[in-house]
């Protein structure tokens, strides 16, 4: 029986490189005031941790680190909160296994 040593999901995700689109975010939260519960949600929710509360108490993405899972476009884009499209050809999350 062999064990195994625990791996933290973050040391996972390190392993992932990422080709950013610049000035073409597949990603973009609708402006709002105060944000909606599942806006908040994906404070949370995300397992890149892309989403974070500004000062002016609005969520913001940066979506360099997305992995592309699509957990925030299940929560988010039916309610409008949020636009998601897929990265164009060659952007986005390059996954390496290892």
């Amino acid at each position: 029986m062999t064990t195994e040593s625990s791996v933290r999901v973050e040391d996972k995700l390190y392993l992932n490189r990422y080709l950013v689109d610049a000035g073409r975010a597949h990603i973009k939260v609708r402006p709002h005031t105060k944000p909606s519960p599942q806006l908040l949600s994906l404070l949370n929710v995300c397992p890149a941790h892309c989403y974070e509360l500004n000062s002016a108490g609005q969520v913001e993405i940066t979506t360099d680190g997305c992995v592309e899972c699509g957990t925030c476009r299940i929560i988010g884009e039916p309610t409008g909160d949020i636009e998601w499209n897929y990265p164009r050809g060659g952007y986005g999350v390059l996954f390496k296994f290892g």
